[in-house]
């Protein structure tokens, strides 16, 4: 049977919408099924706008959570629209605040959660595809119970495309009484400094490895990226080491990038690191060995090393203005 309705809990974020939840709500239309966004924030016509560009026809207000964590909130108001009604499946963005409602939705729905997807199908219900084993293979799996499933998809696993629709019908869904539940409150809220894109959606992305050698050697790659208009990057083991913070850290475990063109230093292409990177357009790989795992996906390798290279392309760069 042929999906005919899909749930999407859209974020908000700085008077927007997440960028992975643009990229569900784009694929979510696909399906040709009814589609619906759950979001939050106060700041309900400007977003259903924004939804609806991207495929929505109606968005479920929560409303103002007045500095509560949306955890638990969240869950209760969507939990409560399913009891009037059910979708076949709610898609949710991997984020911190989305793995929070998943797993909170899943307790008072008692229904499994399907996490860690980059691909959904339209099998006569949802087929959702999952890599494993570092990216190497991919699983696939299904809800085999009364929806609806959910499903916690990863960043860039879709491309997010305006479908130029009117505004989302605005429906009021509040949360009712949280209890101790809700007690949580967001205090203060540190937001990281930064000049550039985000990582996250930045065109050019340049990222560092353990061969840089050491931690004051990364100066070489923010210098690169800043100058190509990009963003920095690192691989989880210098995060690890303490040399960057793991919101640069770009993998498996950390952030899914699809620039148009990756540039790796100092990388050597472990698995994990490879799974968030390799969807790049272009991928630059310099390496003074020439066995690296990460020549097998890039699009041009040098083989030399990176603290002569990246000096040369930094002059080169600042030579063109």
């Amino acid at each position: 049977m042929a999906l005919s309705s899909i749930w999407v809990v859209a974020e908000p974020s700085n008077g927007t919408l997440t960028s992975t939840s643009l990229e569900l709500l784009t694929h979510a239309r696909t399906f040709g099924a009814t589609v619906s966004a759950v979001t939050w924030d106060g700041n309900a016509p400007a977003l259903a706008a924004l939804a609806g560009e991207y495929g929505a026809t109606t968005l479920y207000d929560v409303g103002d959570l007045n500095g509560a964590l949306p955890g638990a909130p969240v869950a209760s108001a969507i939990a409560a629209l399913v009891a009037s009604g059910a979708p076949d499946v709610i898609l949710i963005p991997t984020s911190y605040d989305g793995r929070d409602i998943a797993g909170r939705l899943s307790a008072r729905l008692d229904r499994p959660v399907l996490t860690n997807v980059t691909g959904l199908i339209d099998e006569g219900g949802v087929v959702t595809e999952h890599p494993v084993f570092g990216g190497t293979l991919l699983v696939r799996a299904r809800f085999t119970a009364e929806g609806p499933g959910i499903v916690v998809a990863r960043a860039k696993s879709f491309a997010a495309e305006s479908a130029g629709g009117p505004s989302a019908t605005v429906v009021s869904a509040p949360a009712g009484d949280t209890g101790a539940r809700g007690g949580a409150t967001i205090v203060v809220s540190h937001v990281e400094e930064r000049t550039g894109p985000k990582l996250e959606e930045a065109a050019v992305v340049v990222s560092g490895g353990r061969g840089l050698g050491e931690a004051d050697k990364y100066a070489l790659i923010e210098e690169t990226a800043k100058l190509l208009h990009g963003a920095a990057g690192a691989s989880r083991a210098i995060v690890d080491a303490g040399w960057v913070p793991y919101s640069h850290q770009v993998g498996q475990t950390g952030k899914t990038v699809k620039p148009t063109v990756y540039i790796a230093c100092g990388i050597s292409g472990a698995t994990q690191h490879m799974v968030g990177m390799k969807g790049s357009k272009n991928i630059v790989a310099i390496n003074k060995d020439a066995d690296a795992p990460i020549f097998q996906i890039a699009d041009l390798g040098i083989v030399g090393d990176v603290h002569k290279v990246l000096p040369a392309l930094i002059a080169a760069l600042k030579s063109r203005g």
